[in-house]
């Protein structure tokens, strides 16, 4: 389901690309009506490369996904999907916008998927409606309880196997102490990052998940980042309330790069 990317501590696997839900279930159609498949196209000078993840829309234009999923060598080009159930059917809800642009945050960095979030500015604005409507974030710092129940939902690999889903899948997660997290995972740091999973070892987010919404009491507190390779317990997850600053400071220089220019500065 979500394009939850699964790392270990000595090997990073990009998410992009990666996989599904893995002991989920099918959500209701279009009951998650915020969230986005992210078709990413990466050419360089021997080959084209094509893989999914996951986003999530927070305004009309703006669309949040793992920085990860779009940090690659060559020319990179998303296509944002809205409104999807079946991700290869071709649904009349379905909106499908290119991605204008995309910031990075400045201090991400691969190893470890240090900040690892990203924010795409949509060349249009979608449509708001019964199929596709923003989330809302934490404010900034906005904590979650250890045990919390939060649910992640995406297209990603339904198993180890790599059984694939054209359907979005659910999987419910608790939020987990960092303490079990900071000794498996090389440069954890809890105040960035989400520690969380399912103790039972049965369900998780796999590839093609990353950049997907990790959300606990109706709004959006974590961007599914890594895991380790060939474990499915415990999970990192982007911690959203921290960089909710930055994220406000993005969509502000967005807003204002659409204003028209004044007289004074043509």
């Amino acid at each position: 389901m979500l394009l939850l990317l699964l790392i270990s501590s000595a090997f990073v696997l990009p998410w992009a690309g990666a996989g599904r839900i893995i002991g989920g279930k099918e959500v209701k159609p279009h009951s998650r009506p915020y969230m986005a498949y992210l078709k990413i196209q990466v050419t360089n000078k021997t080959a084209t490369d094509r893989y999914s993840c996951g986003g999530f829309l927070i305004r009309p234009d703006a669309v949040l996904s793992a920085a990860h999923c779009v940090d690659e060598n060559g020319t990179v080009k998303v296509t944002v999907i809205l409104g999807a159930h079946n991700i290869h059917d071709e649904e009349q809800s379905q909106q499908r916008i290119r991605a204008k642009k995309w910031v990075i945050h400045p201090n991400f960095h691969r190893e470890g998927h240090v900040n690892d979030i990203v924010l795409l500015k949509l060349e249009t604005n979608a449509t708001i409606n019964a199929y596709v409507r923003t989330i809302s974030l934490p404010r900034h710092n906005e904590g979650v309880r250890v045990g919390t129940e939060c649910e992640v939902a995406g297209w990603g690999l339904t198993s180890l196997e790599r059984r694939k889903t054209d359907v979005m899948m659910k999987v419910v997660l608790e939020v987990q102490n960092d303490t079990l997290c900071k000794p498996r995972f090389r440069k954890y740091q809890r105040q960035s990052m989400m520690c969380v999973g399912d103790e039972s070892r049965r369900k998780s987010t796999y590839k093609g998940d990353s950049g997907g919404p990790l959300v606990c009491n109706k709004k959006a507190h974590g961007i599914v980042s890594r895991a380790r390779k060939r474990h499915i317990f415990p999970e990192v997850f982007t911690r959203v309330s921290y960089f909710e600053p930055w994220i406000h400071d993005q969509l502000r220089r967005f807003a204002l790069q659409e204003l028209p220019a004044s007289p004074s500065s043509q």
